[in-house]
């Protein structure tokens, strides 16, 4: 999508602040050191990886979200894996965790692809952001409260720039969580008390519809607590979610 020609206003503007932008929020993860002990870890992990990928150059930076900038879904995962995106530069980029996820995306017709490799392996999302609650890798895949509340302004943000936005998918408890945190601080009605996590559950807050789903981890893919087609029909309705919202828009 094109930008629109500015309108002379006639008067100076250069001392209003900025519009905040998702270019702008991923210029300021990736520069991001708040969290002393994460720095740490996927810096060692960048060091010492694995003998499968011994020789690659490391991201051993903060993952920015991906996708498309005018989305009306934003999939909101935990973090990234140490040898996954922190290695690939993407988030759920070069794990089984992430292959699973977009071959699902694929599948509905979200992602162009079914893999997601490496940062510019071609791979294109069409309405949907993926993003999540921490932007580094944690030791143990587990990220300390604050460490969460250090990353939250991120997710904020990024709920704020997405004009289109009718849609969450957190995906597992953790995120679930994140997710009602940023509606609340942005002023979404919240129920209380808050809504528990469960698969396959979805909830309308404020402008926009939750949609929760196990995460996609080896632990849930390997013991098929969490199957394609379960994560399928969860993306499936949140597809469907995202275009009735916009019909439903064009036609007010």
């Amino acid at each position: 999508m094109s930008p629109r020609p500015g309108k002379p206003t006639g008067r100076d503007d250069s001392n209003r602040p900025r519009k905040d932008s998702l270019p702008r929020i991923e210029r300021e993860v990736i520069a991001c050191v708040r969290c002393p002990r994460l720095v740490a870890w996927r810096e060692q992990a960048a060091h010492n990886p694995p003998r499968r990928f011994r020789g690659e150059e490391y991201w051993a930076k903060p993952i920015p979200a991906f996708g498309d900038s005018e989305a009306a879904i934003q999939i909101i995962g935990l973090a990234p894996a140490a040898n996954g995106g922190n290695r690939t530069g993407r988030v759920f980029t070069g794990d089984a965790s992430g292959d699973f996820l977009f071959r699902a995306l694929h599948e509905i017709g979200i992602a162009n692809q079914p893999t997601s490799v490496r940062r510019g392996d071609g791979l294109v999302l069409r309405d949907a952001l993926v993003s999540a609650a921490v932007r580094c890798a944690p030791p143990d895949n587990r990220p300390l409260p604050e460490e969460f509340e250090a990353c939250r302004e991120y997710l904020d943000r990024e709920y704020r720039a997405l004009s289109r936005l009718r849609v969450l998918v957190a995906l597992g408890a953790l995120a679930f969580d994140a997710c009602l945190g940023v509606l609340a601080r942005s002023g979404e009605p919240v129920p209380r008390p808050k809504p528990r996590f469960r698969h396959g559950g979805s909830w309308e807050i404020g402008r926009v519809r939750l949609f929760a789903t196990y995460h996609p981890s080896q632990q849930n893919t390997f013991t098929g607590r969490l199957t394609p087609a379960m994560l399928g029909d969860v993306l499936r309705q949140a597809m469907r979610a995202a275009e009735a919202a916009e019909d439903g828009a064009s036609t007010s």
